[in-house]
């Protein structure tokens, strides 16, 4: 189907046209304000919650655990990182992955007929270490064709400060780069690659409630919140419903293949590429594999 043929019903051509041009789009006001807020006291309760243990707890229907925490969390500086599959857990989070403005321009870009695949909450609380080195989401969750959209929801205001997505346009695009490194799965590009991307990225700021359209081999990274206010994504991967997965997903949940927008269609469209397979991650989340990049 010819992109330009499309018929939008949330975004305008010009957004369209800019996200397939440079592989993400900012998009404001992609869920209701009384669903933001809902949102946003859910973490805090998770967040209070994390204060009372001091490892990773919780249990994903993978059997790791849901809420994974920095090394530095402590009882008066909460460092919780990660929540794994929160659609599972939560009411409001099921409800802005599958019924909102950001599903409708998902459906927009890769749609009519879109599928869900996993979710998780990314967070960096002030004073925090937490990085994201740069890579493509695409290495991570394969698939027959790229029609697949990471939908990053800002539950909080995003700045310059507080570590916000860094992306290099246009690099969805490109060639599909490595994550193994001397035998061994990072999650990362070697450094050279992320040197080149950093080099011309741009950064994703926006007020809550703003979620950022990323294609999924858009190359992207972050660094660590040096601001004294946080930084916390929902991250939802969806893809149109022809692209069928080539690797078991990172982040099983009992809603993965769910339809959120047309129909199944029992067919499955293919591309031509070539890739490493990952390796799923055995603790609660990729910050681990990707602590293995050497430096240099």
């Amino acid at each position: 189907i010819g992109r330009e043929t499309v018929t939008l019903k949330t975004l305008t051509q010009q957004q369209y046209d800019d996200f397939w041009r440079d592989g993400f789009l900012v998009v404001e006001n992609a869920v209701a304000p009384d669903l933001l807020k809902r949102l946003q006291q859910t973490f805090d309760g998770w967040v209070t919650e994390s204060k009372a243990h001091s490892e990773p707890y919780g249990t994903t229907i993978n059997d790791h655990p849901r809420f994974d925490l920095e090394v530095s969390h402590r009882v008066d500086k909460p460092a919780l990182r990660r929540v794994n599959a929160p659609v599972e857990v939560s009411e409001a989070y099921y409800e802005a992955m599958v019924s909102s403005r950001m599903t409708n321009c998902v459906t927009d870009l890769i749609g009519p007929n879109v599928k869900f695949h996993h979710s998780k909450i990314n967070s960096k609380l002030p004073g925090g270490n937490t990085e994201v080195k740069w890579h493509q989401d695409f290495t991570f969750t394969p698939h027959t064709n790229d029609d697949v959209v990471t939908a990053l929801l800002m539950i909080d205001d995003v700045t310059e400060e507080n570590g916000p997505l860094e992306v290099a346009a246009g690099s969805h695009r490109g060639p599909l780069y490595s994550l193994w490194h001397g035998g061994t799965f990072t999650g990362a590009v070697d450094d050279h690659v992320a040197a080149d991307s950093r080099a011309s990225s741009s950064v994703c700021l926006g007020p809550a409630g703003s979620v950022c359209l990323m294609h999924s081999r858009l190359m992207h990274g972050s660094q660590a919140n040096r601001s004294t206010r946080p930084r916390t994504l929902f991250i939802c991967v969806y893809s149109n419903v022809d692209a069928v997965p080539c690797s078991p997903s990172p982040m099983p949940n009992k809603f993965e293949g769910l339809i959120v927008h047309g129909e199944a269609t029992n067919k499955v469209r293919t591309i031509s590429y070539e890739m490493e397979l990952p390796q799923l991650p055995s603790t609660a989340s990729f910050f681990d594999q990707q602590a293995n990049l050497p430096e240099g």
